[in-house]
């Protein structure tokens, strides 16, 4: 496990700003709206050949009576427990304010190195005005300008210098799968995650659209260890109209594209309506695992076919692709909310499964002599060779005489018989026609 740092401080200092500068990718939402930044956000760098952890957290305010301020000033905390070095920014434009000096509070009883951070200093008269934040009793302050860099290496110098050594011994690791929660806003996917990880790892709150940042965590379950990415509520393009929420979804959809399993969370009381359709299909086009869960069902009055019923309409939406687990979950209850992840798991084995080309002749090629693909316009396929393509998801080549006269229904027979004798619950199979 490498070293964490910390970057806190008050809302809209630059702290994003920095954060997207260190690990060289737009992570983090930066914009001119303060209290952008809710959720503790992770991020990989390195300084010298030191590697270590930067968490980007939201703005402290303390006391506020706004509902996400007092989430994010737990989030902060929380994150000052996890670090080992804190960043602690202020902005030389606004001098020192009242929210700079209860942070200050807050840090001088942590017994970490705090590095007090001057931001926006980008000329000579700026860094004689930042002479006043030694009121703050922090002691010595570094001057950066983080929106072009400037001053960055001698503050990554002397905090790569208080970080504690870790164990060399430690090897690298591959990249671990990667599980998205996605789904419309507020159907429960934060609560999802903080219940399966016991703790309040992401802001919860009634008021949809709360996570704007898709955001990684690893966890292990059944002995398989993987990284869970909590993702924004994808909502219809109409009802996207501030900046900060178009970038949410963006980030939610990247996270779909690069990730291996999608857990689909919907909330029964609104039932699989058009946009967790959208979702689905969006999963599907990216050849992702997909499971189904199916949030709030404590709410849902139920008789002994309900839970069929429910799980028939789903189907009924989702054809031709209806081989899906779906879980029926109480987030609050913690209701098969394990049932949920041993499923993924079983998913992303299906989606990583190899079967042996001498296997898949062996059990395919007497099913299709005896249910040939029909004749189309006066020709016969014959079908001779099956073998599965090197791809990250099952992909099969069936190759025959003419494969530009095998039509859709044949194809989707074939994907079916796949299916039948190979187990590729809850990942989309692609059959491709080759000439031989």
């Amino acid at each position: 496990m490498s070293n964490i740092v910390a970057i806190v401080g008050r809302p809209n200092v630059g702290k994003s700003t920095f954060f997207n500068r260190l690990i060289q990718r737009r992570e983090a939402i930066v914009d001119a709206v303060s209290g952008v930044t809710r959720d503790r956000h992770y991020g990989k760098t390195d300084w010298n050949g030191r590697e270590f952890s930067l968490i980007d957290t939201g703005g402290y305010v303390l006391g506020s009576d706004d509902e996400f301020e007092a989430e994010i000033d737990k989030q902060v905390e929380l994150a000052i427990d996890e670090a080992d070095a804190i960043i602690f920014m202020v902005d030389v434009e606004t001098g020192v304010t009242g929210m700079d000096e209860d942070v200050a509070e807050l840090l001088r009883k942590v017994d970490k190195p705090v590095f007090l951070v001057v931001n926006k200093v980008d000329n000579n008269k700026r860094a004689e005005d930042a002479v006043e934040f030694y009121a703050l009793g922090l002691g010595e302050y570094y001057t950066i300008a983080s929106i072009n860099g400037s001053g960055t290496g001698d503050l990554l110098d002397a905090v790569v210098a208080a970080l504690p050594e870790k164990d060399e011994a430690e090897v690298e690791v591959e990249e671990l799968p990667r599980f998205a929660v996605v789904g419309r806003p507020n159907a429960g996917k934060s609560s999802f995650i903080n219940a399966l990880i016991g703790e309040d790892r992401y802001i919860v709150t009634d008021i949809a659209g709360t996570t704007r940042d898709a955001i990684d965590t690893k966890y292990n379950r059944f002995g398989f260890e993987f990284n869970l990415v909590d993702t924004a509520g994808i909502r219809r393009k109409s009802k996207v109209k501030e900046d900060l929420e178009f970038y949410s979804v963006m980030r939610s959809i990247r996270a779909i594209e690069h990730c291996d399993v999608c857990l689909l969370v919907l909330d029964a009381t609104r039932g699989f309506d058009g946009q967790v359709q959208n979702i689905f299909w969006l999963a599907e086009r990216n050849r992702k695992g997909v499971v189904i869960l199916v949030n709030k069902w404590d709410l849902v009055e139920k008789d002994n076919h309900t839970t069929k019923e429910f799980e028939k309409r789903i189907r009924k939406e989702i054809e031709p692709f209806t081989d899906v687990p779906i879980v029926f979950i109480s987030v609050l209850n913690k209701q098969r909310i394990y049932k949920a992840i041993e499923t993924a798991v079983e998913v992303y084995k299906n989606r990583s499964k190899k079967v042996k080309t001498s296997k898949l002749n062996e059990i395919l090629l007497p099913i299709i002599e005896n249910y040939p693909p029909p004749a189309y316009k006066g020709k016969f396929v014959k079908i001779k060779y099956i073998m599965q393509l090197p791809t990250p998801q099952p992909q099969f080549a069936f190759f025959c005489n003419l494969p530009q006269y095998v039509r859709e229904p044949y194809k989707r027979f074939l994907e079916n018989t796949l299916r039948e004798h190979f187990d590729f619950h809850g990942v989309p199979v692609s059959v491709y026609m080759r000439k031989k």
